[in-house]
């Protein structure tokens, strides 16, 4: 374990072996890190409130605000956490929040995440594992990212946002409804323009699952009049696959509805 001499470490706090701490970081609270994890200079973790909890091997970069308490004036103190997984990298001024009580009570980040400088992640937030986060993009409270999602540089996600698995979203996006998983979207308001064709193919999927999966989503956001007509016609036309049943039910399960211009009815329009 090394920790600069300039830094401030609380004694509740807890540092894992190979734990690495640089200059003039302030460390308070109830916050334990796990083992390799490396923090430059000047990083604040942790606060008088609540529980953090960073696993293995993350890098922190300067400027980091990581655990602060969530920008809700409701909040009252309660003993909410900020859970960060394994191998993250959150680069310079990124900030993180700790939870309300108003969910579950915790903000989680996932495994292998990569956060850009000046990233703003809100209280209650869920981020899976393998997104990637531009620069200067910024998720309300209560949003979902599911994993391998990635995010252009500028945008902004509304409270309650959800942002489907395998996903990609161009900078400069402005998203107040649901993102389809597997999908390309864009604009302000953020709509889905197209199949993530090449980032799926990246991934490992076969060309007729990707092809598979556009049908189904051209048949969402541009061949049907509403969306029960659109699950008849994805039954009628598409293959049956795990991926398909995935895609239906996200639409099905919208609460904010899904973010298309035309075709099918989203959910919160009906």
């Amino acid at each position: 374990m090394k920790i600069h001499p300039s830094s401030v470490i609380s004694s509740d706090v807890v540092l894992d072996d190979d734990v690495e701490i640089g200059p003039y970081c302030n460390i308070q609270g109830n916050v334990r890190i796990g083992q390799g994890t490396f923090v430059e200079g000047h990083v604040t973790i942790g606060s008088r409130y609540g529980l953090v909890e960073i696993g293995k091997n993350n890098h922190i970069a300067p400027g980091a605000v990581i655990g602060g308490p969530p920008q809700d004036i409701s909040y009252k103190a309660e003993p909410t956490k900020l859970i960060i997984g394994d191998n993250n990298v959150i680069r310079e001024f990124s900030t993180m929040n700790i939870a309300t009580s108003k969910g579950d009570g915790a903000t989680v980040i996932a495994n292998n995440c990569y956060f850009m400088a000046y990233s703003h992640v809100g209280h209650d937030c869920k981020i899976g594992s393998n997104v990637v986060v531009a620069n200067n993009s910024h998720f309300g409270g209560h949003c979902i990212v599911e994993d391998n999602v990635v995010i252009g540089g500028v945008c902004a996600f509304n409270q309650f946002s959800k942002i489907g698995k395998n996903s990609f979203v161009a900078g400069s996006s402005i998203v107040n409804k649901d993102i389809l998983p597997f999908s390309r979207a864009q604009g302000n308001y953020a709509i889905v323009r197209a199949t993530n064709k090449v980032g799926l193919l990246r991934k490992g999927f076969s060309k007729d699952e990707v092809s598979n999966i556009h049908k189904a989503i051209r048949i969402v956001i541009l061949g049907s009049a509403t969306l029960e007509e659109a699950y008849q016609r994805i039954e009628a036309e598409c293959k049956p696959s795990e991926n398909i049943d995935y895609l239906v039910n996200f639409i099905k399960t919208s609460k904010r509805g899904i973010a298309i211009a035309r075709g099918a009815t989203s959910p919160a329009d009906e």
